[in-house]
């Protein structure tokens, strides 16, 4: 009898498509004109480096492009590269901001690093890039 799991890859075509991701962008189809993007991403997980134990958060990117606008399939990859990653807080939110800066060379970035609360405490970074051209 066939067995279809016994043709299923290691690692699974999710866990290749997540190690290869990369940050990929397109022409701003409205470079004249300024505006902002706002996207959530809110099951972004990692792993707090002094314990191992799972960190969730809402990750918030808020933009304004000026010639790229970073695409959305690649950004969801992207996140989730952090799913077994050791790092801080601080450092993630950081890191996420530089990567989408370097591919996408915005007029404003912002990412809000919003965790959800262990041990009753709460923590929420924001990292910036840039001057904001509208509110």
């Amino acid at each position: 009898m066939n067995n279809p799991l016994s043709k299923t890859k290691t690692p699974l075509y999710g866990e290749r498509a997540i190690s290869e991701a990369e940050v990929i962008c397109f022409e701003n189809p409205n470079s004249d004109r300024p505006y902002q993007i706002s996207i959530d991403f809110p099951e972004f997980t990692c792993l707090c480096p002094f314990s191992g134990y799972p960190d969730f958060a809402t990750i918030r990117l808020n933009y304004q492009p000026k010639y790229k606008v970073v695409e959305l399939k690649s950004m969801k990859l992207y996140i989730n590269r952090y799913r077994n990653l050791k790092i801080s807080h601080e450092e993630v939110a950081n890191k996420i901001l530089d990567d989408f800066v370097k591919a996408s060379e915005p007029e404003w970035m912002e990412i809000e690093a919003d965790f959800n609360p262990r041990g009753n405490v709460h923590m929420i970074v924001r990292v910036s890039h840039g001057k904001k051209i509208i509110s």
